[in-house]
């Protein structure tokens, strides 16, 4: 087979398209068919046309792939044998005897299989001989001759030869393709990355699917290189046979004058349907520039020599340092833009946060700068949440003298630095330069208003705040719902609390153990025992188990009434159910039995305290010298009137009249007096009764002598 097919033949034939053949074949007519000798075993053959051709024998194949032949003599006497050379023939011939043999056998399956043999080589010999002529390689639609002059195949069979050729094509070329994905899948990259892939945790089949994707992806990168490289030589020999053709018209031509027509009118620039040459793409393209120079800002200038030098010393600056002559240096050598100028401030952040403070300050002053109202919230902010208020204040000063108005930004910060101070009027003044400019106030401006009211003690504006909240469709957090409640409750405001808890309820927060807590309390304080007690077993009733503290708020309440009776019925019924009272529980009945000079039932109650391992509350103390005061126990009272001049910063003003009154009804008129003096050095106001009863005390009552 060898001597009939060779590499040349195979190349010619891999240039065939599938589609150029089968439309040959599609356009040929019909052949007529001629007998076939009787003498023949071919009499039922429709596929070959035969003209007294002598057919040679063919050998079995042996189950081989390889074709041979005799000689003149009938005699096998040469075998193709593969190797490099013939290796793409020989793969060629073996595929499509191989499908041509299922064909033929599909056809006549009554043939024997030596006839089959000597079919499939008169149809390889005849495939042969068409192919080394060239034949094929002239074929264009306009043609309607067969393939070969002598029509030794029906139309039928030409059809099926190069089906199955092309057939054969396809799967060599899917071979090859294999190959060279087995190189890729060993390819160094592809390894690399499978590496990585199993060391971050990607593993099975995934990591197969992973590699042969990249292999794949590898491959069609290598395929497109060597396309374009192709692509480049037939262009540059398109290119020389051009230059040759233009010389040989040149010279065979007369030169002809060209010119273009004359324009009218605009120009039109149209792309995708839009008319570009509209004045307004250009107002476009000017917004895209200026857009540009917000994504892709410019690069700072390149430091070196004596400024890179003068950048090192600004950088290891102290804050003690003057750093002055070292900005102006800088300036003077580099000539900053405000880009460089970020640099440089971005750097002494990293470096030195409180030196870059200062500097940047320093800076806002630099006409090279451009500095904008951005630069001042920005210091503004940092200085707010390092509760430095005076230098941000210094900041917001320089602001307004340099005529620039606080926005929405810098406006909130310092509602919340004033707010987090304790400064309402300030932080109330903010808040209205909001409200002043246009600004609507969001959430968080919100919530530091409403705590700075509660935080002065009025709750009432705060909730005002609120309602306002719920207005836009903002819904408050429970925070602040519970700062509105624990402020009314701490005031004795008892409607006020329970409006929040109901709103609050409403907004959807369910009742908690402290929300219930904090509503006795309220109703406790505003001399209102009755509705504490209601809403102390409401909150038994929605399963909340009354803690200690809970407890004592609700015998506060009774102990402003002196309803001791109730109290101890409460008690009571709460230690059947497994409550044991606490430490909060016993100082409240040790304040109401102080109050009452029952001493000895007091100083148990202080020994249960003590038994549970915890120091009395500083309340306690208070009760003990109001107790012991007004009983004249000089020794117990100066004790415990030591313990709350040692922590006078808790006492309210309250707690000092208390302890005045006592003092002043036991004979102490000194110690009073003391008390007076450090419940004004506090900055409290002492009542006017309480001020006339100790002028009073000083002439008509006996002085007691002070260990003072």
């Amino acid at each position: 087979m060898k001597q009939l097919i060779s590499k040349r033949t195979i190349d010619k034939l891999s240039k065939l398209k599938a589609t150029q053949i089968l439309s040959h074949f599609h356009s040929k007519s019909s052949i007529p068919t001629s007998s076939i000798p009787p003498s023949t075993s071919w009499t039922k053959c429709r596929f070959f046309q035969i003209h007294n051709t002598p057919i040679p024998k063919f050998v079995s194949w042996s189950g081989k792939r390889f074709i041979h032949t005799d000689t003149a003599t009938d005699t096998a006497e040469e075998i193709v044998s593969e190797t490099e050379d013939d290796a793409t023939m020989n793969d060629f011939l073996s595929r499509f005897v191989w499908i041509m043999r299922g064909k033929l056998m599909e056809v006549y399956p009554d043939f024997e299989k030596q006839t089959i043999d000597e079919m499939l080589l008169v149809i390889v010999a005849k495939v042969v001989s068409e192919l080394e002529k060239g034949g094929f390689d002239q074929i264009d639609g306009s043609k309607s001759s067969s393939p070969s002059q002598d029509d030794d195949f029906s139309h039928d069979l030409w059809k099926t030869v190069w089906e199955v050729s092309n057939v054969v094509l396809e799967d060599m070329e899917k071979a090859k393709r294999k190959d060279k994905m087995k190189n890729f899948l060993q390819a160094e990259q592809v390894k690399e990355m499978c590496r990585f892939a199993g060391e971050v945790g990607i593993r099975g089949d995934m990591l197969r699917e992973y590699r042969f994707k990249w292999a794949r992806e590898k491959m069609e990168e290598s395929e497109f290189y060597h396309s374009l490289e192709r692509f480049k030589e037939e262009e540059q020999q398109g290119t020389e046979y051009g230059i040759g053709v233009v010389e040989h018209q040149s010279r065979a031509e007369d030169p002809k004058l060209v010119a273009l027509p004359k324009r009218r009118g605009k120009i039109n620039y149209k792309i995708y349907g839009l008319d570009l040459s509209d004045s307004k793409w250009s107002q476009v393209a000017d917004k895209i520039h200026e857009a540009e120079k917000i994504i892709c800002p410019q690069e700072p200038k390149k430091i070196d020599g004596k400024c890179k030098i003068i950048t090192e010393k600004l950088l290891s600056s102290q804050e003690q340092d003057d750093y002055s002559p070292l900005i102006a240096e800088w300036v003077q050598l580099l000539q900053p833009s405000r880009v460089d100028w970020i640099n440089l401030l971005d750097r002494l952040n990293n470096r030195n946060p409180s030196l870059y403070l200062k500097i940047a300050e320093h800076v806002l002053g630099e006409e090279s700068f451009q500095t904008n109202i951005r630069d001042y919230s920005k210091l503004v902010d940092a200085h707010a949440r390092d509760n430095r208020r005076e230098d941000a204040e210094r900041i917001i000063r320089k602001m307004s003298e340099n005529g620039i108005v606080p926005d929405i930004l810098t406006s909130t910060i310092m509602v919340h630095m004033y707010s987090k101070a304790g400064d309402l009027d300030r932080a109330k003044a903010a808040f209205e330069s909001l409200r002043t400019q246009g600004f609507l106030p969001d959430m968080g401006v919100y919530n530091s208003m409403i705590l700075a009211y509660v935080n002065a003690g009025d709750p009432k504006k705060g909730e005002s705040l609120m309602k306002e909240m719920e207005v836009r469709d903002i819904k408050p957090s429970k925070k602040i719902y519970m700062a509105l409640l624990r402020s009314f409750s701490q005031h004795g405001d008892a409607n006020g609390a329970h409006r929040i808890a109901t709103t609050m309820q409403f907004s959807g927060f369910q009742p908690t153990l402290e929300s219930c807590m904090l509503l006795v309390e309220a109703f406790g304080k505003a001399g209102d025992p009755d509705q504490a007690r209601q809403n102390f077993d409401y909150m038994i009733k929605l399963g909340h188990k009354p803690d200690d503290r809970c407890t004592a708020t609700m015998i506060a309440a009774y102990e402003k009434n002196n309803l001791l009776d109730k109290a101890l019925n409460l008690l009571i019924e709460l230690e059947k159910d497994g409550f044991e009272p606490g430490v909060a529980t016993y100082s409240v009945l040790v304040d109401w039995l102080s109050k009452m000079q029952l001493i000895d039932e007091a100083e148990q109650l202080l020994d249960k305290i003590a038994e549970q391992g915890e120091a009395p509350p500083f309340k306690v103390h208070i009760s003990l010298c109001d107790m012991y005061a007004r009983a004249n126990v000089e020794k117990k009272a100066l004790q415990a009137l030591g313990v709350l001049e040692a922590k006078q910063e808790q006492l309210e003003p309250e707690d000092f009249e208390r302890i005045i009154w006592s003092l002043i009804a036991g004979g102490f008129v000194q110690d009073a007096q003391k008390f007076q003096g450090l419940m004004e050095a506090r900055g409290f106001t002492v009542s006017e009764q309480l001020q006339v009863t100790l002028m009073a005390s000083q002439t008509f009552l006996r002085r007691r002598p002070s260990v003072r």
